[in-house]
């Protein structure tokens, strides 16, 4: 039994003060211990959360209940205790949330309704590109320009700080999001006040980007969402989830002299992509893990959604402390931390075992210097396979070489984001190998262009204290910025010979970078090849200028004297890493970086309206309210025959959907930009115009690696309009599909909607008119951004993929989803009609996992709930079939 609500919560003393703790012990009983660590802290998140005793009843018995399988079919409903968004994906939802605002304005509400309950932290990172590099300027024309290309949005982003309660935006030049989660915004457990009782609890948050688990290293639970769900959970609803499959990994022995943090994390990424996570949370435990600090675990927490999870936890223990006290937290809360964990049983312990779903076991003794590519971040490959698997890809049949260029050059390496720039060991070890390559005379070739953008800019003060900055400068590795850079594809334009040789096709350009992301196109829009890497091993390459080679045997550079140099003779010893780490490594460092570069007079010099409702511009080419935000929106479920408006195959990611990079001059988006009146030799990247619709709508699928199957050779973003027989932009078809009555759908393979967590992946898809999206299988965040649209996700059956389908221009789907129909993982009649004639029945089951998840579809998306919320006041409780769901308020 679970026991009634007056006994789930006790007084615990921590660090010599009394506070209020939800009592898992009594809760859970015997049965606390033998839970993961994340379920021990979902539960105590439903312990206390305001609800009725039998929701609370179910929720807990249900946890209880996965002990017997390792799964549950239980739902429960989990309140974040604060977000977190950067710039690109928050200034499409911020747009939503200002467009909604007019909504209930023009309804003769008060706009001020629609304010958040939550924190919401915005980190202005996503838009430094690397126009200038490897010059003593770079940082402050790359600044000087972001500012210029992107006033107008930074200074919307002002005005959310101004109208909206909780809203907290920090500037260009304070680092990357998740990096200032850990060094900054992490408290690993907090306090609330609830009806005059102080309150300590786990900090926990949800994340617009879909490497918000980086902060699972330091014991903090939080995933990414997409920027719907963020804007449902920040205005008071749950994050209504069934109760996760967790995957134990078990860690044992230890890294061996020479091997990183960043070999493990590939290494975790290619074994658990292979043992197949999708959707689950992974929890690391086992004697291994003990042996990580807290930087290196974070390292591998930051690749979660490239091995397929939600989550990549790290419990709390000594690692955690010393990481805090690494980064300046006082004494006493530290103290705090501890005491909680351990009253709580949140404390780890390596020799327990927890019960799990499933464990996969990984031996760090066995791990060696290892890279992800060239075309997926779970492409594990050591440093010999690194040329066969160049060789493999069609791009190298190249002719002959430009002169003075190898076939592979390295084009682009760069240290850069949050991945693993966050961890100071990692920078320092690069450091020592640019010192070591500078003192035998040894820099790039001209070809390569090199840059350093860290995650925090206190890097700058601990690499100058050891005396690695100027080594790095030495290389070309200076600082560029502070902020996501090539990671995210603000790669900037290829040193000129490069350029030249790329467009030429006489070579296959290559980027080594320490990313999480490699697919092609991503880092620049004229590299397909791509290998993830430690930052050490990045200089080793940039030095290098050619990755024809197994990088770790022979000769790596020749000096000006005529010596060979190899890889062992620039590779750090981890006794020189610890004495470099040492001298560099100040606490104070951190929030005075930080503070310093808050303090940025250029964000203070920037207006922004103080008005409840946004004043925009309808001159704007950045922002524009979407036609979505609005409470009136036609539901897309029922009983229709549609055109399959794109057929993909297998690894589509957000990327390909929705890009961020250059906006190509040739593009449909850019005509549309220039016909507004924008130069066409600088449009600014995709991303940053992720709040005008009408740039992202003419900007879905035209990734030069797409491919349409229902017409091989066509141009990516296009289709065959079926009555006309023409090929047209795939806005176009649209369009006249809309006019009409014709509804549409899009087919595609595995793993549909990988990488990134942009809600403009499904947001375009709903521009368009899509009503569902039939995969063979869908990642995890696409997947509710796509309900959040509220356009229905369909699971193909096993034998009825996109290749036995086979579809073709003309052939059309008939699907029956009517709304009180559709329920979680429910089958969905449907028939396949070929324009020959042909009929055979399909298979179909509904990718939805809850209650709330079919309401959102019923409704026609989140942003209808959301507006018939808080339409009235007070606002209205959030209801599910007439049940109404905990919410929270602003206390």
């Amino acid at each position: 039994m679970i026991p009634n609500p007056s006994s789930i919560s006790r007084t615990s003393r921590l660090a010599g003060r009394d506070y209020v703790v939800a009592d898992l012990q009594a809760t859970m009983g015997t049965d606390l211990l033998r839970l993961p660590h994340v379920l021990r802290i979902l539960a105590e998140n439903v312990v206390r959360q305001p609800m009725g005793a039998d929701e609370r009843n179910a929720a807990l018995q249900g946890v209880r209940g996965w002990l017997a399988g390792g799964r549950s079919d239980g739902e429960i409903a989990f309140q974040p205790g604060r977000v977190l968004m950067h710039d690109t994906t928050c200034t499409p939802a911020l747009v939503d949330v200002a467009a909604m605002r007019d909504s209930i304005a023009e309804g003769g509400g008060d706009p001020r309704r629609l304010s958040p309950v939550l924190s919401v932290d915005v980190s202005v990172d996503h838009s430094l590109g690397v126009d200038l590099s490897a010059s003593p300027d770079a940082m402050r024309v790359n600044l000087e320009r972001e500012y210029k290309r992107n006033g107008e949005r930074y200074r919307f982003l002002k005005w959310s700080t101004l109208a909206l309660d909780g809203v907290r935006v920090h500037p260009p030049g304070t680092g990357i999001m998740h990096t200032i989660n850990l060094e900054q915004l992490a408290t690993v457990v907090t306090t609330q006040t609830v009806d005059g009782r102080l309150w300590a609890v786990p900090d926990t948050l949800i994340g617009t980007d879909s490497h918000t688990p980086m902060i699972n290293g330091i014991g903090v639970l939080g995933w990414g969402v997409g920027g719907l769900e963020a804007e449902s959970v920040m205005f008071g609803m749950p994050v209504m989830m069934r109760i996760p499959e967790v995957i134990g990994v078990r860690l044992i022995n230890r890294l061996r002299e020479g091997v990183s943090a960043t070999d493990l994390a590939l290494t975790v990424t290619q074994r658990l992509r292979a043992q197949g996570v999708a959707g689950a949370f992974v929890e690391f435990f086992g004697p291994g893990a003990a042996t990580l600090s807290g930087g290196e675990r974070a390292v591998i927490a930051n690749m979660a959604p490239e091995f397929g999870a939600s989550t990549g936890y790290f419990p709390i223990d000594e690692a955690t402390l010393a990481y805090l006290a690494q980064t300046g937290r006082k004494p006493d809360h530290i103290a705090f931390v501890s005491d909680y964990a351990r009253s709580q049983a949140l404390w780890f312990d390596p020799q327990a075992q927890p019960r799990f779903t499933e464990i996969v076991e990984i031996d760090l003794a066995a791990i060696s210097i290892s890279l992800a590519g060239p075309r997926r971040p779970q492409d594990l490959v050591a440093p010999d396979e690194v040329v066969p698997a160049l060789e493999a890809m069609p791009q190298a049949k190249t002719p002959a070489p430009a002169a003075g260029l190898p076939r592979f050059p390295v084009a682009i390496a760069a240290i850069t984001s949050c991945t693993n720039t966050s961890d100071p060991r990692l920078l320092v070890a690069a450091g020592l190998v640019a010192r070591k390559a500078r003192q035998l005379g040894l820099k790039p070739p001209a070809w390569v262009k090199t840059s350093l953008a860290p995650g925090s800019p206190a890097a700058e003060r601990y690499l100058r204290r050891a005396g690695l900055l100027e080594d790095l400068e030495a290389l070309g590795f200076g600082i560029v910025g502070y902020g996501c850079t090539t990671c995210i594809g603000n790669s900037g334009p290829l040193r000129p010979a490069m350029d030249e040789a790329a467009r030429a096709g006489t070579v296959l350009p290559v980027a080594v970078l320490s990313g999480n992301r490699n697919f092609p196109g991503r880092v620049h829009g004229q590299i397909d090849a791509g290998f993830l890497a430690s930052p050490a091993l990045v200089v080793a390459y940039a030095v290098a200028g050619d990755a024809d080679r197994n990088i770790t045997k022979g000769t790596l550079a020749t000096t000006a004297a005529g010596t060979s140099v190899d890889l062992a003779a620039l590779w750090p010893s981890g006794a020189e890493i610890d004495s470099a780490f040492a001298r560099a490594l100040d606490p104070v460092d951190f929030a005075r970086a930080f503070a310093q570069a808050s303090a940025s007079r250029s964000w203070k010099e920037l207006d922004a309206p103080a008005s409840a409702g946004f004043p925009w511009d309808p001159s704007s080419t950045y922002l524009r309210p979407p036609p979505f935000a609005r409470a009136d929106q036609p539901g897309r479920l029922g009983h229709y025959s549609a055109h399959p408006l794109i057929v993909l195959g297998d690894d589509i990611t957000t990327d390909h959907i929705s890009p961020a990079g250059q906006i190509p001059s040739e593009s449909e988006a850019a005509q549309w930009l220039i016909a507004q009146g924008e130069d066409a030799q600088d449009l600014n990247v995709y991303a940053s115009r992720r709040g005008n619709w009408e740039v992202m709508l003419r900007g879905l699928f035209t990734n030069r690696t797409v491919v349409n199957r229902l017409a091989p050779r066509i141009a990516p973003g296009s289709t065959i309009h079926v009555p006309s027989g023409e090929t047209l932009p795939l806005w176009r078809v649209a369009e006249r599909y809309r006019q009409s009555g014709e509804a549409m759908v899009v087919v595609a393979g595995e793993r549909y909607g990988t990488g990134s967590s942009r809600d403009w992946a499904a947001k375009g898809l709903g521009l368009l008119g899509v009503a569902a999206v039939l995969a063979e299988s869908f990642e995890r965040i696409h997947r509710s951004n796509l309900i959040g649209m509220g356009i229905l996700p369909l699971s193909l059956s096993a034998g009825e993929g996109v290749e036995a389908l086979a579809l073709a221009p003309g052939d059309m789907i008939e699907i029956e989803a009517m709304p009180r129909a559709i329920l979680p993982r429910c089958e969905v009649p449907a028939r396949l009609h070929r324009k020959a004639g042909h009929t055979q029945p399909l298979v179909l089951r509904a990718a939805v996992e809850t209650a709330l998840e079919c309401a959102t579809l019923r409704a026609g998306g989140i942003i209808p709930l959301i507006l018939g919320r808080h339409a009235t006041a007070p606002a209205k409780p959030f209801t599910v079939s007439g049940e109404e769901l905990p919410s929270q308020t602003r206390a």
